[in-house]
């Protein structure tokens, strides 16, 4: 009867047992990280999206309206500095420039009239001047009449040699009111945009209303990245530092950039973080192939960097620096740990932690708390 009691004492064990281990908790799959060394640096990125940039762009218009005449550019024309581009009537203009250089002929002309006259003059009052001292023949009022006859001429001499300086100041004006029509390229670049036909009117653009350039010309021989950070971050910059640019429309990023320069001012606009625009150049001329003005970039500028140190990913740090580590029954225990450097890729581990260490990266799945016991994602 005893024997009996006891086989169902531990049948009912046996049953309870089952029961419980059947409903354990099953493990969760997660993937782990391993703790191994490597490079980690601290960066600063923009707040907001940043603009790939020529390093010079022109927006040219004639000094003076009028109807175009002559355009000798089109869109995606290849040009030197000091190019013609694009030419507004100004053909009475041009006849002025005409006009007051025949002016200046014509003036050199009666200078020299005015001079032979001088020097006749001047001779003829020496040759009176020995008369009258040598032989007495000739009075002194005749001297002195033929003296001031001399110096009266010289002085017409100099008048006219001055008057030629004058017309030669008048063509210069009369030069200056043609450039005023004309369109030159202020640097070697590339015609973007021409908004110009023949025979339309173009004039330039009135203070406070903005109006189509004729011509927009750009330097694409260097490329900048102009994007804003947030003015906390911005105060870590200087300029050299290194720097990588990511653009959506390439997949791999480019880090030949240098900061360039950091302007001297924050920008305050309503609704957004008050930032700082930074521009970055793109140092290896790799770098800038296939980049065109206007695509959108991303910068990251590098602050500091250690090589060969314990580091972490994003994806497996908790709040206040912790992590879910595995022991050797691969159950997760909550471990903290010390950071150094940190970026949106790596954070460096200075203690709590060594290499070797495996660590969760499902951070946030159900299950994956402190205490579970997991199964490990190959």
């Amino acid at each position: 009867m005893k024997t009996k009691s006891l086989v169902i004492v531990v049948a009912l064990a046996l049953l309870i047992a089952l029961f419980f281990y059947s409903r354990r908790p099953k493990p969760v799959a997660v993937e782990i990280y391993t703790v191994t060394t490597g490079p980690v640096q601290s960066t600063v990125a923009n707040t907001r999206v940043g603009t790939i940039k020529a390093c010079r762009r022109a927006y040219l218009a004639p000094a003076t309206g009028g109807q175009v005449a002559l355009l000798h550019v089109k869109e995606g024309d290849k040009v030197k500095q000091g190019q013609l581009l694009l030419e507004v009537w100004n053909q009475d203009l041009k006849a002025q420039v005409s006009l007051q250089k025949a002016q200046v002929k014509a003036n050199r002309a009666s200078a020299e009239q005015a001079c032979q006259l001088a020097g006749s003059a001047e001779r003829e009052a020496a040759r009176l001047s020995r008369l009258q001292t040598s032989k007495q023949i000739v009075s002194v009022e005749q001297v002195d009449k033929a003296v001031s006859n001399s110096k009266s001429q010289r002085a017409a001499c100099r008048a006219a040699q001055q008057s030629i300086e004058v017309a030669e100041q008048q063509v210069a004006v009369a030069e200056a009111a043609v450039r005023r029509t004309l369109v030159l390229a202020p640097f070697d670049g590339t015609v973007a945009e021409v908004n110009a036909e023949l025979g339309e009117f173009v004039t330039p653009s009135p203070p406070g209303i903005p109006t189509l350039p004729p011509i927009d010309l750009l330097d694409v021989s260097c490329l900048t990245v102009s994007a804003p950070i947030d003015e906390v971050d911005a105060a870590a910059l200087k300029t050299g530092m290194r720097a990588c640019v990511s653009l959506d429309a390439f997949p791999e990023k480019r880090c030949s950039g240098v900061v360039t320069r950091i302007a001297p001012y924050v920008l305050e606009k309503e609704k957004q973080a008050r930032t700082v625009e930074v521009e970055v150049t793109l140092r290896d001329p790799k770098d800038l192939t296939e980049l065109l003005p206007g695509y959108s970039a991303d910068i990251e500028v590098q602050l500091a960097k250690k090589q060969d140190v314990p580091r972490l990913p994003a994806e497996a740090i908790l709040e206040n620096n912790r992590v879910l580590k595995l022991d050797d029954d691969n159950v997760l225990h909550e471990q903290s740990f010390q950071p150094g450097l940190s970026n949106w890729s790596y954070t460096e581990v200075v203690s709590g932690l060594k290499p070797g260490d495996r660590v969760a990266m499902s951070i946030g799945k159900d299950g994956v708390v402190d205490g579970a016991k997991v199964d490990i994602k190959p």
